[in-house]
């Protein structure tokens, strides 16, 4: 570890006062931030070092930069394994005849249910290594976007390999696992269970006890159901008993989609959220995945328990998703007080970054309101830091530049026509800049990019194993002719 004094950048806090420090500094000891503020209060701060600490001290010179905390993506999944099936690699070059896709149109709530329910068998036939190869690649595109903390709400890709992914690339990790055990088949009216609900929380159970032997503080554990659609009462009841036990946070998706509300009466009897509750799982612990779609009693049911609500703006259009405009649920729950974080949701090819869904929320909740100041650039960025953070319960560590909080921050270079005459440089970010423009992430003291490069990682052959480890997968399982898989990876190989 070591003493760093990031000097002379605009210092954005993310604190609860959005404190905003011009030509400020941070001064960081080992793995906390020692102090942050201006120059001068900084300086104070250095100066007060033991001796032999000061001595150590290595300067940044961040004076044509802003310095942010490091993002919270709190709501991902890891999806980079099916880049060819899942509106990827085998597309047309043409977009001339695309279609509306199943999360579109309000969703195609069984073609949603039946696909979910795959993803378990989808796992088992993933080695570790190319889970692993292909987790890291995935995260890699994470944190060379400025995400430092990423929780996983179910992926599909082996639990144990992610954690292994996360503890070598150095980034925080909330780990989980896939946990579905019903669908809702077409032309019936109750859901069938597909699988033994005590091996889904034994998985969980499993994980937990990996997590819990990480001694590097970089990792922890959220219980996640894949969607409401795919969860029998037991399952749920088994999910908060766990939560309850090992006082963790939970997470889920309910009130996505346009037609999710009927096909959870007429398969479950009740709508997703109501269900939840019901069942014990709507409290502070919750952390709702989009939930546009909420009657008036939900709503209520979220502000009482104060619940939290993560969604992502930046995907849904692409996607054929609704849930921020068509109901405005969201921004209304937010003006009511209720925690609303920034998210990016999960894609088998990179998509908007935390930096672009932060310009996405900074620009469509304005919209929607025709108030240029209902979210200011400021509170796209605490969506995307703190109040993330705080969803997953990790405020008291991450999400904020403040003494004593972990030294997770991004330094992003601010001096080229975009930002040329205008005072306020996280405004210029939101409008014309993005994740490709980070170039330095720290996390807990240590610099893992520098110059938009890995510090202890050749991105190169993170590539290259991960594309290895698709075209295992994808020919095996998927079972995609291995001359397909070829022909493509070759374009990229040359």
């Amino acid at each position: 570890m070591s003493v760093q004094l990031i000097s002379g950048g605009t210092v954005y806090t993310a604190d609860a006062q959005e404190s905003v420090h011009a030509r400020g500094a941070v001064l960081i000891v080992d793995d906390k931030i020692a102090a942050v503020g201006s120059a001068a209060e900084v300086d104070a701060a250095v100066a007060a070092l033991d001796p032999a600490r000061r001595a150590e001290l290595r300067t940044v010179d961040a004076g044509r930069m802003m310095v942010l905390p490091g993002f919270v993506n709190a709501h991902w999944h890891e999806m980079f394994a099916m880049r060819f099936p899942m509106r990827g690699a085998l597309r047309p070059v043409s977009d001339r005849d695309d279609q509306v896709a199943f999360m579109g149109g309000g969703g195609d709530m069984h073609q949603i249910s039946a696909t979910f329910d795959r993803f378990d068998d989808l796992i088992d036939g993933m080695t570790p290594d190319e889970a692993q190869a292909i987790a890291e690649y995935s995260m890699w595109t994470q944190l060379r976007g400025g995400v430092t903390t990423l929780g996983d709400m179910g992926s599909l890709n082996r639990p144990a390999s992610m954690v292994a992914g996360a503890r070598r690339l150095g980034i925080r990790f909330s780990a989980s696992t896939w946990a579905s055990d019903a669908i809702c088949p077409p032309e019936q009216s109750r859901f069938v269970r597909t699988r033994d609900t005590e091996g889904v929380l034994a998985g969980f159970e499993e994980l937990l006890g990996l997590v819990a032997a990480d001694t590097s503080g970089r990792l922890r554990c959220r219980p996640s159901i894949a969607y409401v659609t795919n969860m029998t009462d037991e399952l749920a009841r088994g999910m908060a008993e766990l939560v309850a036990r090992h006082d963790l946070p939970f997470a889920t998706h309910v009130g996505a989609l346009r037609n999710e509300a009927d096909l959870m009466r007429t398969y479950y009897g009740e709508s997703g959220l109501r269900r939840l509750a019901e069942l014990g799982l709507v409290d502070d612990r919750l952390m709702a995945g989009h939930a546009g779609f909420l009657d008036e009693h939900e709503q209520k049911l979220m502000l009482t328990a104060r619940a939290h609500i993560s969604h992502s703006p930046g995907k849904y259009g692409p996607s054929g998703e609704s849930s921020l405009t068509e109901t405005g649920v969201v921004p209304a729950l937010r003006r009511a007080g209720l925690d609303v974080s920034l998210s990016t949701d999960g894609s088998s090819m990179p998509s908007a970054g935390i930096a672009e869904t932060m310009r996405a929320a900074w620009q469509m909740y304005n919209e929607m309101s025709a108030d240029q100041t209902e979210v200011l650039p400021t509170d796209a960025l605490a969506m995307g830091t703190r109040i993330a953070a705080k969803g997953l319960r990790w405020d008291d560590a991450v999400g904020s530049l403040e003494p004593g909080k972990q030294a997770d921050l991004l330094l992003i270079p601010a001096d080229d026509w975009r930002y040329l005459l205008n005072p306020r440089p996280l405004e210029s970010f939101l409008w014309l800049a993005g994740s490709a423009d980070v170039d330095t992430v720290i996390v807990g003291g240590r610099t893992l990019l520098r110059g938009g490069r890995g510090v202890e990682v050749d991105e190169a052959a993170l590539q290259d194993r991960y594309l290895e480890a698709l075209r295992g997968f994808t020919t095996r399982t998927l079972r995609i002719p291995d001359e397909v898989v070829g022909r493509v990876l070759g374009q990229v190989t040359r």
